[in-house]
């Protein structure tokens, strides 16, 4: 994502400075539509996560809307919070030994209308605040897998500490000159950074909650279909501003990273689609929503690096690979509530491998394996299990401090009268 570049500036092969674009004789300047761009796209990816609400609300059962709602919406403030006093200066500040950024940027000092070193053409504040609703997003995420299970109070703790100990270290590592960036990886809009950080933490909390109650009722979740449609709509307009606007300015790579991003999601959404037909015999609705979340997952860190036609076949890709994830989560019996392993953990690890192989330099970027260069498949590699491992490291110790400092989990008592009551005072619905 933030690999700088001038207006008109459509291709480059690693994240320059503001010295580089410089020396290259193009000086750092507002760029208005450049700035006009981000801006909207910083307002969509916001939306994304009233998306996120709907699409987890829907998912899960009647007594506990409100409370997986509500864990997507204080992330607005708890994230918020972590970037605007260290987060953003910790994840783009000056490199510190490959692994973590400086404090100059602390609580936004000298944070203004002047550019970046990332975005040459808009200003910093914009830059700052477009990073800020992926940072919001990404543990939001994580949400669906212990849903119906998790306190409110520890669920604030955890994604409080969570942005900083695992979010803020992956943006710099991947898109703030961190150790990976300086391998080559990459990574467009959050392959590593948004999707497998966010799926592999998802993978530690199963290990770590207590299975859900099974409803004494014998209403399954999901309970309201149409806010899936309704939330995985938004997501998809959304995802427009989190892929696109991750040119950082209105060019050729904003335009092609648009529609891969639309290819990716309606093939994903066919992948998934034709499996459930397949195995199951009937096209749910349920499984077409996730089916193209799933593959807007999947593009995400390709969809600046490849063509349309590589942006089909990963999008139909994904759509059967992360349909048969679930199933194999489902065998092993782990208590995933809403697939987000599947879904994203999944789908980001084969987003990140498939920019290995079809990432074209004529588009953008680096050449990969189908454009004769297998490194950068075996770098892509190399950084996933990276990736994965810390997120998953990190998380299932920060669970475990977590709930040693406050219950982390509802008794099973309380999760049968749901989350709304037991830990909001309210109800979704009139009873």
């Amino acid at each position: 994502m933030p690999q700088a570049r001038a207006a008109g500036q459509e291709s480059f092969e690693e994240p320059t400075s503001l010295a580089t674009v410089s020396a290259r004789g193009v000086a750092p300047m507002i760029d208005t539509g450049d700035t006009a761009w981000m801006l909207v796209s910083t307002a969509l990816v916001m939306l994304m996560t009233v998306g996120l609400a709907f699409f987890y609300g829907g998912l899960v059962h009647r007594k506990n809307v409100l409370g997986i709602m509500m864990q997507s919406f204080v992330a607005f403030t708890v994230v918020t919070l972590v970037w605007v006093l260290v987060g953003h200066s910790l994840a783009f500040g000056t490199d510190i030994a490959g692994v973590i950024g400086g404090l100059q940027f602390a609580a936004l000092r000298g944070v203004g209308v002047e550019p970046s070193s990332y975005a040459p053409t808009v200003p910093h504040l914009v830059f700052m605040a477009f990073q800020l609703m992926f940072a919001i997003i990404t543990p939001a995420l994580i949400s669906g897998a212990f849903a119906d299970r998790m306190r409110f109070r520890a669920y604030v703790g955890f994604i409080g500490a969570w942005a900083l100990l695992v979010y803020v270290p992956l943006a710099h590592w991947v898109w703030g000159g961190g150790f990976l960036a300086q391998w080559g990886v990459q990574d467009f809009a959050g392959g590593y950074v948004v999707h497998m950080s966010a799926g592999f933490a998802a993978l530690a909390s199963v290990f770590v909650f207590r299975p859900r109650v099974k409803p004494d009722e014998g209403i399954a979740a999901p309970h309201n279909v149409p806010y899936v449609i309704l939330g995985a709509g938004l997501l998809w307009f959304g995802w427009f501003g989190f892929n696109a606007g991750s040119a950082l300015a209105a060019n050729g790579v904003a335009a092609n990273a648009f529609v891969t991003t639309m290819l990716g999601g309606a093939f994903g959404l066919l992948g998934w689609m034709a499996a459930t037909w397949q195995t199951d015999g009937k096209p749910t609705v349920t499984g077409a929503a996730t089916g193209a979340v799933a593959g807007l997952a999947t593009i995400t860190p390709a969809s600046g690096f490849v063509g349309p036609g590589a942006a089909v076949v990963i999008g139909l890709v994904a759509g059967v690979v992360c349909y048969l994830a679930t199933k194999f989560r489902a065998k092993r019996g782990w208590d995933d509530a809403l697939d987000v392993w599947g879904c994203h953990g999944i789908g980001g690890l084969v987003g990140v491998l498939a920019t290995g192989v079809f990432a074209s330099a004529a588009i953008n970027g680096k050449d990969g394996l189908l454009h004769g260069n297998p490194g950068l498949l075996g770098v892509q590699a190399m950084a996933a299990v990276i990736v994965a491992v810390y997120a998953f490291a990190v998380t299932f110790v920060l669970l475990k401090v977590v709930g040693m400092l406050t219950p982390l989990q509802l008794s099973e008592e309380e999760e049968r009268r749901g989350m709304d009551l037991a830990e909001h005072g309210e109800h979704a619905y009139v009873q």
